[in-house]
């Protein structure tokens, strides 16, 4: 996400300047400026021809790129507010890639400022851009600098050069068109530019996550603004109230939400209402349980599906069944007309499912078979299957198993509710916050300055590149923008 390098001013791209020829309509809130620093023939001064696209009218591979860029400048001017010009130097230059793999682009602000007169609060570091709106001025030319020099640049941005080729991602080159609308086997450029450029504005935590140290100034640590919302529910502290080694141990903890005012307001508009399990009782199961969902079978509703809760016995060793060939008659007359505790392993979800509704199973409960911080969400096809199914996590599976050894042979007195809670997001923490992207194992450039991957549907600034992601910044499609609001845009 932040890498930095060295800049060598090319050309500059003055935004209203290309609306016209791009048919934008020239209103923007805020003057983004776009520096190339390509030398020639390279990136933006690639000559090599193509055919225009998707309403990208270039006729060479550079002119192309520069058009998404002006596109998508576009698109946060008119979303942003600022009286100081922005400034972003881009380039197109080669990043780690594989035949498989491959770092679409980066970018970062390229410096913070704090104490500046109009800074919200003291003693705050706030990236560059977002400085120079809260001041009303550009400071680094207040302080007598030249703000046109690539390292005085608000925003550092870079791109890969060589995605599509042989042994760089092949299979997704990136897409050049203005409309969207790029096929499968395409990287749109639209929405990596889209993210990339949010991160430069202020998408990201600026303290790090990998040290938990912050920036400093004279051998001093400050906090980023990020910090005062972001809070780890496992501690209930913020990163603001946390020591270094706590504020690595949260960016590993898979608990870490935004608290920030206008995201608030906007995630019960951007994203789906989440499923969960209630157990109903007894007392020892009673609570909220995450569950994972299925693309095939009966989808939940709000209305949800209550049913008593009894365990397939077919194997053993006295763990809940598999349910991978047909029910014997015993075995059917234990979870008729019940939510059948199912185990996962040895066969597809599917035909586990069948085999259980078959026997008259209301709905299913698959327990993970393998330790996790989040149920699976399952796959597979049989348009016959019309009972709603569920996946829980291993340590839930074991906690309902061990309730249940006191059953009779038809009745359990365990009782749960399956449906979707309106009152919580996918994505979110129990209190419906969003949650940061915090993974058990550090991933450098994604962790902490990303929404979660669990947000459903995908967001822009989640840390992989998803089809279908929308170029609108706001409610009702995206957090974005509300996040960059919290923090002060």
């Amino acid at each position: 996400m932040s890498i930095h390098f060295t800049h060598r001013l090319a050309r500059q791209l003055a935004l209203a300047g290309l609306l016209g020829t791009l048919g934008l309509t020239a209103q923007a809130a805020a003057d983004i400026r776009i520096y190339s620093r390509d030398p020639a023939g390279v990136g933006f001064n690639d000559t090599t021809p193509v055919a225009p696209i998707g309403g990208n009218p270039g006729t060479t591979l550079g002119a192309q790129r520069w058009n998404v860029y002006a596109y998508v400048a576009n698109i946060w001017a008119q979303q942003l507010d600022s009286a100081v010009p922005i400034s972003v130097n881009a380039g197109w230059e080669a990043l780690t890639c594989t035949a498989s793999s491959a770092t679409l682009g980066s970018a970062s602000a390229s410096g913070y400022w704090r104490n500046f007169a109009g800074a919200p609060q003291r003693n705050t570091w706030y990236p560059r851009a977002l400085a120079n709106k809260l001041a009303g001025v550009n400071l680094v030319e207040k302080n007598g600098s030249d703000p046109a020099l690539p390292a005085n640049m608000d925003i550092k941005t870079q791109f890969n050069v060589n995605l599509g080729k042989s042994d760089c991602l092949p299979s997704k080159p990136f897409y050049l068109g203005l409309d969207n609308n790029a096929p499968t086997n395409a990287t749109n450029l639209m929405s990596v530019l889209l993210h990339e450029l949010g991160h430069g504005l202020g998408f990201a935590a600026g303290t790090s996550p990998q040290t938990g140290k912050r920036i400093t100034s004279s051998g001093v640590g400050y906090p980023a603004v990020w910090e005062q919302f972001m809070l780890d529910n496992t501690t209930g502290k913020t990163w603001l109230n946390m020591t270094d080694a706590e504020r690595v141990a949260s960016s590993v903890s898979t608990n870490l939400a935004w608290t920030g005012a206008n995201v608030a307001a906007a995630t019960p508009l951007v994203l789906n209402a989440a499923p969960f399990a209630t157990g109903v009782m007894p007392a020892s199961v009673a609570g909220l349980y995450k569950i994972g969902t299925a693309n095939f079978g009966q989808p939940l509703s709000t209305n949800g599906l209550t049913g008593e809760v009894m365990p397939l016995v077919d194997q053993a060793d006295g763990n809940t069944g598999l349910a991978c060939s047909a029910l014997t008659t015993a075995q059917a007359s234990g979870i008729r007309g019940k939510l059948a505790l199912i185990d996962r392993g040895s066969c597809s979800y599917a035909i586990k499912v069948k085999n259980v509704q078959d026997a008259g199973a209301i709905g299913v409960m698959i327990a993970d078979n393998a330790d996790a911080t989040t149920p699976p969400n399952m796959t597979g096809v049989d348009a016959t299957i019309n009972i709603p199914v569920v996946s829980l996590l291993k340590a839930d599976g074991a906690k309902l198993k061990t309730a249940l050894k006191s059953r009779s042979r038809t009745r359990s007195g365990m009782f749960f509710t399956l449906a979707l809670d309106s009152t919580i997001r996918v994505g979110t923490d129990l209190a419906g916050r969003p949650l940061l992207y915090a993974p058990l194992v550090y991933n450098s450039g994604s962790s902490v300055s990303h929404w979660d991957t669990s947000a459903t549907p995908n967001l822009l600034m989640e840390p992989f590149n998803t089809p279908g992601l929308s170029t609108v910044l706001t409610a009702p499609k995206d957090l974005t923008f509300p996040l960059l609001k919290d923090i002060g845009w």
